[in-house]
């Protein structure tokens, strides 16, 4: 009876000691914890570029044959203010201003500078970004520009007025953001805007020249991106 009892106490023993080690791995379990869910981004960008202009040369004054237009290239600074209805769809406003001198080519190549016109081109393009390729996100976009022509000044004697004519026209471009984080990265952005102004050029003595201006630039950008 006392072997009996010894070996049950054991038994009572050791079953408690292996009903606080399952108790203790129980305890050491680690806890679940739901995912950090990450803050979603703003949906407003903004970018700041130089922005050099390079129109195209080409143009005519009507009823003088052969005649010919060329256009300065310029340099300038460009601000753009981007909003993401999704994370592919955005709509980008693009806003600066530059100034072109105008000269006589072609047969109106004698004439040398004719006037100087600065220009006001708002542009709204409808973008689609591709995101799929890490930091690198690139993006295609289209839309419409309207450009305002102002301070518009005449730089040869032969003629005491220009009125070139605010006019709309396409806008098509490409480019790439490079982020380094969520918020800051570079840009890189070209656009074609087509843009052929009719203008009017009044001589000294009263006459009227009319014509066309074939603008048609490429706007080739590169500045920073700062998501919000």
């Amino acid at each position: 009876m006392m072997k009996f009892g010894l070996g049950a106490a054991l038994a009572a023993t050791f079953g408690a000691l292996v009903a606080g080690e399952a108790a203790a791995a129980d305890l050491s379990t680690p806890v679940y914890k739901a995912p950090v869910v990450e803050e979603a981004q703003s949906p407003w960008m903004i970018r700041l570029r130089a922005l050099y202009v390079k129109p195209e040369n080409g143009g005519s004054v009507t009823g003088v044959g052969f005649s010919d237009l060329d256009y300065s290239d310029s340099v300038t600074p460009e601000l753009d203010i981007s909003y993401f209805f999704t994370k592919n769809i955005a709509a980008e406003l693009i806003l600066g201003t530059t100034n072109s001198t105008i000269s006589g080519a072609g047969s109106l190549a004698s004439l040398g500078d004719i006037a100087k016109v600065w220009i006001l081109p708002p542009t709204l393009t409808l973008q689609y970004h591709f995101t799929d390729f890490g930091p690198f996100k690139p993006y295609i976009g289209a839309g419409v520009n309207y450009t305002v022509f102002y301070s518009q000044n005449t730089k040869n004697s032969a003629f005491s007025s220009i009125d070139v004519k605010d006019t709309w026209g396409l806008a098509l471009q490409a480019g790439f953001d490079w982020m380094f984080d969520k918020h800051w990265g570079v840009n890189f952005d070209v656009k074609k805007l087509y843009l052929e102004p009719d203008f009017v050029l009044r001589t000294p003595a009263g006459g009227l020249l009319n014509g066309s201006a074939n603008l048609n630039p490429w706007l080739i950008g590169g500045g920073v991106t700062y998501r919000f």
